[in-house]
């Protein structure tokens, strides 16, 4: 009889031998229909070169390409294992008749240069595109996809408008939204002025000390074909517990304090929203062109849903070229950053079910590029709709020729207290008509002491934060936040466009921050968060500009736009959580007045919101009656 460890070992090498029978058949299936050309050292204007795999169908025909640049590692020899799902992406794409690139941005990997993150050179995209374009195996025609970072360099390259980049397909792409409208983005690291922590935490894993080893100048192909096998470039980072780590002051100190590597990190965080150096790397902002049909990706409890949709607005009314305005498509899933393909039969994001949101998405991804790339007839942006958008609580998937759908009326709904409304408990109202007399709810933030991120809109920030929707029951017994909640709905509603907030603040320091969340209440009393924004208050007249505060005085603030679909079922209320932190998903607000991210002390604010007919404190919600 064999004895249960040994039972067991043999079941994982059965289960090893298995996996790696599976990667040799990847390979296998992929060298039959392929000619493999990797490490392949693709030169740039300034004679740097960026490694370049290339995956294309054997013969001698001219094929169209499936490019990929992206700051990860792509190598397809990792930790002495094959990278699967890289090179299942390339056979998928050279089975459709597609060549598939993937390049490492300049200062990555194997790739010759300098990193710098939102600053590599565009000249790069535009000389990456010109070099396939000019290959006798290409037909001239290059589609970009990718998401995430991977998806951000797509919109500021196709402000260029080269003509070879004949269509894209970015994914989660906020990384790449610099200035859209009121949007200060910056890539991610802003929003409403307070710095998004996620970059902080990103960084640690990506960025290379300056002090890492580099391979040999002018290295040639077959050396790096051969290396590529054994050696890969790729740093390993130890684990950190971010639910500390991120709890560290000065902010500017949080890399070094877990001893992780140097970079530029320390530099950007001295940045404000309007600094000049984000203008001058790979971000796009709106007073650039655009020339590039569009199928882009968004998803609900993504970093950057709200900015993501603005742009697309943004494209589809400013681009100079008619053609490119009418031929941009827009798919909002219910899921995480860059989680579209994970979406199953039943659908968890969070603790909430958002049923079943799967798609066919790669089969959509094909078609736009076989419309676009080889030309066929297959009436793709005939057949697709404009906006197809996935309604949480219905859990079903709609369609728009819009975003928000023209169904929506914008509906307002006003503050409403006897000066009580901390915690769930309170009386915080949300209500059509205005508060008559000022009743101001008043609350206490401690940067010391702040309001956790419970789920939420977010990426990349380790064990710090799990995003989606989760419970806030539990968080809404704190004092130092403010709720309200509407009456129940007497009959179905749909919520399904931008949110807008108007708040009237008072408060005895220079600077604080304001935080909203929006909430679906079911009569059982579970509260799911929808989205959440933030507004550092020293910014609310621009980002030009710090304005600070005088004790005492009223000031209006309009914080940045929230967005959601969600279908509240009849009984079903809609609430709006008010603080002043979401940390660690933003950075503390030290009260000052000073640079938060040199501080290691902050002061206790006292905050006031206002609401009555002189300060009408209120949101404005796309509503969409259902029966």
């Amino acid at each position: 009889m064999v004895h249960s460890k040994y039972y067991l070992l043999i079941i994982l090498m059965m289960i090893y031998s298995d996996l790696f029978a599976q990667d040799q058949d990847i390979l296998g299936k992929l060298q039959e229909i392929a000619i493999v050309d990797q490490k392949v050292m693709m030169p740039m204007r300034d004679g740097i070169r960026l490694a370049t795999d290339i995956y294309r169908p054997k013969g001698d025909r001219p094929v169209p390409i499936i490019f990929s640049r992206t700051p990860y590692n792509f190598n397809p020899y990792r930790d002495g294992e094959l990278n699967t799902r890289m090179l299942q992406s390339a056979y998928d794409a050279v089975q459709k008749g597609y060549a598939y690139v993937v390049q490492n941005e300049r200062g990555r990997f194997f790739s010759e240069g300098e990193w710098d993150i939102l600053g590599t050179p565009l000249t790069d995209g535009y000389d990456a595109l010109t070099w396939m374009a000019e290959q006798e195996w290409s037909n001239g025609k290059v589609g970009t996809l990718g998401c995430s970072s991977t998806a951000e360099w797509q919109m500021a390259v196709a402000a260029m408008n080269h003509p070879a980049h004949a269509a894209m397909v970015p994914q989660g792409y906020g990384a790449g939204v610099g200035r859209i409208g009121d949007y200060y983005e910056q890539g991610n690291w802003y929003r409403g002025g307070a710095g998004q922590m996620l970059f902080t935490t990103w960084l640690y894993g990506t960025q290379h000390d300056p002090m890492a080893p580099k391979l040999a100048e002018g290295i040639g192909q077959q050396d790096l074909q051969r290396i590529q096998r054994f050696y890969d470039m790729a740093p390993r980072y130890p684990k950190v517990d971010w639910k500390e780590g991120l709890a560290h002051l000065p902010v500017m100190d949080i890399i070094k304090n877990v001893n992780g590597p140097q970079g530029i990190y320390e530099e950007m965080i001295t940045r404000k929203p309007n600094d000049p150096k984000w203008y001058k790397g790979g971000l796009y902002h709106d007073d650039m062109d655009f020339g590039v049909p569009s199928f882009w990706f968004v998803s609900w409890y993504d970093v950057a849903s709200s900015p993501n949709l603005a742009l697309y607005n943004h494209i589809k009314s400013n681009a100079s070229d008619e053609s490119i305005r009418n031929n941009q498509f827009l798919l909002i899933a219910p899921t995480l950053h860059c989680a579209y393909t994970r979406a199953t039969e039943n659908t968890i994001v969070g603790e909430r079910s958002m049923g079943d949101a799967r798609l066919a998405y790669d089969d959509m991804i094909f078609a736009w590029f076989d419309y676009w790339l080889k030309g066929e007839n297959n009436n793709v942006t005939a057949e697709m709709p404009k906006v197809r958008y996935y309604t949480m609580g219905a859990n079903q998937w709609q369609t728009a020729d819009a975003w928000p759908p023209k169904e929506a009326r914008m509906t307002t709904y006003y503050l409403n207290s006897n000066g009580n409304a901390n915690t769930r408990k309170g009386d915080g109202k949300l209500s059509t008509k205005k508060a008559g007399k000022d009743n101001p709810d008043t609350f206490r933030y401690d940067p010391m002491n702040p309001v956790g991120s419970y789920g939420g809109n977010v990426c990349c920030t380790g064990n710090a934060i799990n995003g989606g929707a989760f419970d806030q029951q539990e968080m809404e017994l704190r004092e130092d936040i403010l709720v309200y909640t509407s009456e129940p709905f007497q009959e179905g509603t749909e919520i399904s466009g931008f949110i807008n907030s108007r708040l009237y603040l008072s408060s005895d320091v220079k600077d604080t921050d304001l935080t909203i969340k929006i909430i679906d209440v079911y009569p059982d009393g579970r509260a799911y968060n929808l989205d959440e924004t933030i507004q550092r208050v020293r910014y609310r007249e621009g980002y030009e500009k710090e304005v600070f505060m005088e004790a005492g005085k009223v000031y209006e603030v309009n914080l940045t736009p929230m967005s959601t679909s969600n279908y509240f079922d009849k009984g079903h209320s809609v609430r709006i959580e008010i603080s002043s932190s979401n940390f660690p998903r933003f950075d503390r607000n030290m009260n000052t007045g000073g640079n938060n991210y040199d501080e290691t002390e902050g002061v206790i604010a006292t905050n006031k919101i206002h609401h009555s007919n002189q300060y009408p404190s209120h949101l404005t919600l796309p509503v969409i009656q259902k029966k």
